[in-house]
Parts: structure tokens; C-alpha cells; sequence
């Protein structure tokens, strides 16, 4: 999928609806902004009610802690 956007002088950049519903979306939704190299990646910040379970199933043995960092 290919689209672009243009920078209005406002600085706002409207994302494209092929784009919007390809990734599922809303009006209202939060996203992070993330430098990479000479882009940015755009990131959305999920409710911590959808984060519920994401690690079902994880296995917490062998778990590296902090304390063996300098």
C-alpha cells in the first residue's frame, strides 16, 4: 500500500483512510512519535485494557533481571 500526505501549515498531517482502516484506526486515538534514522515511526498507544493478557502463556523462568547490569 502506498499513500502519502502533505504537512499543512498548521503542522498537521491527516492520515489516509486506506491507511486508517487498514490499521483499524479511530478518531481520538493516541500515537507515539519515534525517530528512526531520518523517518519516524508512528506508534499507537494502546489501553491498558487491551493489554490485558498480551503475555498469556509467557514463561517467567530464566527471567533476566536488572540487577546484573551496571
Amino acid at each position: 500500500m502506498s499513500a502519502t500526505a502533505t504537512l499543512s501549515s498548521k503542522f498537521q498531517i491527516s492520515i489516509p483512510k486506506a491507511v486508517r482502516e487498514a490499521q483499524h484506526w479511530e478518531a481520538g486515538q493516541e500515537f507515539a512519535f519515534i525517530p528512526k534514522g531520518s523517518g519516524v515511526l508512528l506508534v499507537p498507544i494502546r489501553k491498558f485494557d487491551e493489554l490485558f493478557g498480551i503475555a498469556k502463556g509467557a514463561n517467567p523462568n530464566n527471567y533476566r533481571d536488572r540487577a546484573d547490569r551496571y
